[in-house]
């Protein structure tokens, strides 16, 4: 659990939520009344090809209220979790510098828990290694990958999602470049923040939401979606792209589905991460609990903690 810091230190106000809930709209109110720009903690708009399908701010937006990690990164880039919490880190002790109230918001649970707790100091991987691995997990498959995770870490092993194939290769490439197991890194310990947390999570009724998440895919395919990811299908096997609403597309573009197929399948896929984006910030007892339409009421519990 984070520990607050004495009354004197700055605090971060965080908004966070599932994807589609709305939190754009209310993030701008928010940063009108701290008077603060918005970090975004969004492992997708980081990169700037990809804006349509991230439902990045528009350009206007922009204009209106200054951003920070918003299209700063390339696809082409290797960018961390671990990377994020250091320039995120570094760029709040700026602003604190200047201003006592900063706020942060997106979805992305690793970029939050990385400002909120940090993360372990994870050795990274030369890309040699990195390369290798994933050679070898595109030619054998998951269980071949399970099975190397096994031999080499036993013990992460057992907590790891068995299915979530990003994890395990982390893990093993880890393992295969250090010569120890990527366990004994792993501390988990919370960092101490040299600044009070407040987190601010919003929610609708599931109905509701998925409504809302159904809707946005219609609107980012009318706004020019699969314009924005045909010139980055020969990239498709990049990290980066392996994102809802590209790699539904690509699984098109390659004759393995319908348009109509594939387009149903974005929803549903987004409608999944926002299952298990609610799963895991309703594990976080420290966040505060409103529905997006209630503004006031976020605001008033903002000026109490101000």
């Amino acid at each position: 659990m984070q520990e607050n810091p004495p009354m004197q230190y700055p605090t971060l106000f965080v908004l966070l939520g599932p994807t589609g809930v709305g939190k754009t709209e209310l993030s701008f109110n928010i940063a009108k009344l701290l008077g603060a720009p918005i970090i975004s903690s969004d492992s997708r708009q980081i990169y700037k090809e990809l804006q349509i399908g991230t439902a990045a701010p528009t350009p206007e937006q922009l204009k209106l209220v200054k951003h920070y990690f918003i299209g700063t990164q390339s696809i082409f880039d290797q960018y961390s979790a671990g990377q994020y919490e250091e320039d995120a880190i570094k760029l709040l002790e700026e602003l604190f510098s200047t201003h006592p109230h900063q706020l942060l918001v997106g979805g992305s649970m690793m970029y939050i828990d990385a400002v909120c707790k940090g993360f372990d100091n994870i050795p990274s991987v030369p890309e040699p290694v990195r390369k290798m691995v994933n050679e070898q997990y595109q030619q054998n498959g998951l269980e071949w990958l399970q099975q190397e995770l096994k031999k080499f870490d036993p013990v992460h092993f057992e907590k790891v999602d068995k299915f979530n194939h990003k994890r395990m290769l982390h893990a093993l490439e880890v393992s295969i470049a250090t010569g120890q197991p990527y366990s004994s890194f792993c501390t988990g310990q919370v960092k101490k923040r040299p600044f009070h947390i407040v987190k601010i999570g919003l929610n609708r009724p599931r109905p509701e939401l998925y409504e809302r998440i159904n809707l946005r895919v219609d609107q980012m395919l009318d706004e020019g979606l699969i314009q924005e990811a045909k010139p980055l299908f020969p990239y498709r096997h990049l990290n980066s792209l392996n994102t809802v609403g590209y790699k539904e597309l690509y699984q098109y573009m390659e004759g393995k589905c319908t348009l109509e197929s594939a387009i149903e399948k974005i929803k549903q896929d987004s409608r999944n991460y926002a299952k298990r984006q609610l799963t895991w910030f309703n594990a976080d007892k420290e966040i505060n609990w409103f529905h997006p339409d209630e503004c006031e009421k976020v605001l008033d519990f903002i000026r109490q903690h101000m």
